[in-house]
């Protein structure tokens, strides 16, 4: 059986799996940019939280918000599959999913779901099977949310379907939402999605650019909550253009924003009617290291 290798482990998170199980706990339970508490599942009959924003930087800055994300989707009740969509930071690969094997974390691998991959194969058209795309890259924005479902499954068998986006157009991820909601239409399983995203990256030498990242950030925010996968998908048609000005790299930078906006797209498909804005920070707020760069991070959950 294929195994996608942790990459990442030793770097942008430990590879030593009670460091890292010590790291998380202390995301969770931070009172500040976290839930501020350890999981703890109600075990509910029916979901209501079928979707989720978590970041996908290295986990000491990106940490907490993800934390508070998970927690949400995983206090219900435990989920049978989680569909994590990333997207190609460096390589190309189309729009793309991996059908089999599994994910290696340091506490322990994550197997596909055979059997929602399975029907996806038999439906998609724009989403196509490609083992490549995961098993030969380095990918982070997929990986990066291995170690938060792994440290909430614990000893029960969530299963992922792990997703990689390329396309930007509007039509294209329409018809991945509605391939990505037949798929789970067609399973009797609890399944909920994360999109992996950071918010704004920009140098930032001054307190009014910082403001200004903030504020270009919760207009996308906004349109997250009010679930306008168009607004979400392109930034600019809602953000004051002179805005973006104010940095040496002008124009919206928000990474994950066609994840993002397949989120919206396929939840609505799902019958969501509202969101939850759960905490927004930058990376200055949570460090004072880092020089000029700095990067927002935000979650935020989609309900029925």
């Amino acid at each position: 059986m294929a195994v996608r290798k942790a990459n990442y482990a030793g770097s942008w998170y430990p590879s030593n799996p009670e460091t890292l199980k010590k790291e998380l706990d202390s995301h969770f339970n931070d009172k500040e940019f976290g839930p501020g508490k350890n999981l703890d599942c109600l075990n509910q009959e029916e979901r209501q939280i079928i979707g989720g924003v978590s970041g996908h930087a290295g986990i000491s800055y990106s940490g907490p918000a993800s934390a508070f994300t998970y927690y949400k989707l995983f206090q219900e009740k435990i989920p049978d599959t989680i569909i994590v969509i990333g997207f190609h930071h460096r390589e190309s690969h189309g729009n793309v999913f991996l059908d089999k094997g599994e994910w290696e974390t340091p506490l322990g691998n994550l197997k596909v779901d055979e059997d929602l991959s399975n029907n996806l194969s038999s439906i998609g058209k724009v989403l196509k099977p490609n083992e490549e795309a995961f098993l030969r890259t380095t990918e982070n924005s997929v990986e990066l949310q291995m170690p938060f479902i792994k440290y909430c499954a614990g000893e029960n068998d969530v299963k992922i379907l792990p997703i990689k986006i390329q396309s930007h157009n509007y039509g294209d991820l329409e018809n991945i939402a509605k391939e990505l909601s037949e798929a789970i239409a067609s399973i009797n399983k609890d399944v909920i999605i994360v999109a992996s995203s950071d918010m704004s990256h920009y140098n930032v030498y001054e307190k009014d650019q910082l403001q200004v990242l903030k504020e270009i950030d919760q207009g996308v925010i906004n349109q997250f909550l009010d679930l306008n996968a168009k607004n979400v998908l392109d930034p600019s048609r809602t953000t004051d253009k002179t805005l973006y000005n104010h940095f040496d790299s002008p124009g919206p930078t928000v990474c994950g924003v066609h994840t993002m906006a397949t989120l919206i797209l396929t939840c609505k498909k799902l019958k969501a009617s509202r969101t939850e804005f759960l905490k927004y920070y930058h990376s200055k707020d949570i460090s004072t290291g880092g020089g000029a760069w700095t990067v927002g991070y935000f979650s935020g959950i989609i309900i029925k």
